[in-house]
């Protein structure tokens, strides 16, 4: 199985993840390096293998032999006889089947609005616009494969997760996480910090999480009302310290698809540069804020391409304490 982008896209693929492992001997993850270490967590994946893709990640190394060599000595060596090659919908995943097919692989299913000759045998359509999630899912059906009883097709990590009562004390925190991949998706940072104090003030304790690279950012944020914990936690710990929370307050980002999850409702502040039906956090109670009929829908922008970014700037912190008082209870 195959789905080369983001942790969060990879989480998403978990439904479809565990019908084919319901059936199969084994699985085997194809991920790119951003999406790693969520892979590692998908119930049903006995093996990640790591390869960046020059069509899909977002800083795309360049095409050369020694690359695509690199990607087909890993298939050779996994002797596959079954591949799916999971994509969003303005992803193709013919350039994958083309290597695939190269290397011996006898069965390959994708889903493909392309004309794909001899490169798929299952060529696999969907109506409508499912989450994405759902989406997934329907291509290991279509393939032939089921969830198994019981199963309701939501988001899932491996369990048990690590202990990180040492990090944050006893579950009931709100967290904050204000980071996203790309800026237009982002709630301004004064936004974020006056959120933060508002609901530290309510009397909820408040606990705010980003990456190594996010630290000046979630610095500001947290100020002196947060715990942050910035750099400090693994993706698996940061799955733990999700798994505590009432709620987790985020933008369109990885992380709101880890609390789905495991179970913790999301306030999403959504910038409707791709579409909160696909994209929001999937089979978890959330509070989706955001101008979703903004100028910048459709986009897929990357840098907010309206000045003053009004979907997000729009939303007052305010809105957001309420929606965390909604979803998680009051403090």
């Amino acid at each position: 199985m195959a789905r080369l982008d983001n942790a969060g896209d990879v989480l998403l693929a978990g439904p479809a993840v565990r019908a084919v492992a319901a059936a199969a001997d084994s699985v085997t993850m194809l991920a790119g390096p951003h999406g790693r270490v969520a892979a590692e967590l998908l119930p049903g994946v006995d093996e990640v293998v790591t390869w960046c893709a020059p069509w899909i990640d977002p800083a795309p190394p360049a095409v050369t032999p020694e690359h695509l060599g690199e990607l087909k000595t890993k298939i050779l060596a996994g002797g596959f006889d079954k591949a799916l090659i999971f994509t969003s919908f303005h992803q193709s995943a013919l350039p994958l089947a083309l290597v695939l097919r190269e290397c011996g692989v006898p069965w390959i299913g994708a889903i493909s609005e392309d004309y794909p000759g001899s490169l798929l045998d299952l060529r696999h359509r969907v109506d409508g616009d499912p989450p994405e999630a759902e989406r997934a899912l329907s291509l290991a059906q279509a393939a032939g494969f089921a969830l198994p009883p019981g199963d309701a097709g939501g988001l899932g990590v491996r369990r048990p997760l690590p202990d990180v009562s040492h990090l944050v004390g006893e579950p009931g925190y709100v967290v904050v996480h204000p980071a996203a991949s790309v800026p237009a998706r982002q709630w301004p940072a004064g936004h974020n910090a006056e959120a933060v104090r508002m609901l530290a003030e309510s009397g909820y304790r408040v606990v705010v999480t980003g990456g190594p690279g996010e630290a000046a950012l979630t610095a500001g944020v947290a100020g002196t009302h947060a715990l942050d914990l910035t750099g400090r936690t693994d993706f698996a710990e940061l799955a733990a310290v999700l798994a505590g929370a009432r709620v987790l307050v985020a933008p369109n980002t990885g992380p709101a698809h880890l609390a789905a999850a495991v179970g913790t409702p999301v306030v999403s502040l959504f910038a409707p540069v791709v579409p909160a039906q696909r994209w929001a956090p999937h089979g978890v109670p959330v509070v989706l804020l955001g101008d979703q009929d903004a100028p910048c829908r459709d986009t897929r922008a990357r840098q907010c391409p309206v000045p003053g970014h009004p979907c997000l700037t729009g939303v007052p912190p305010e809105d957001v304490c309420q929606a965390v008082e909604k979803l998680g209870g009051a403090a």
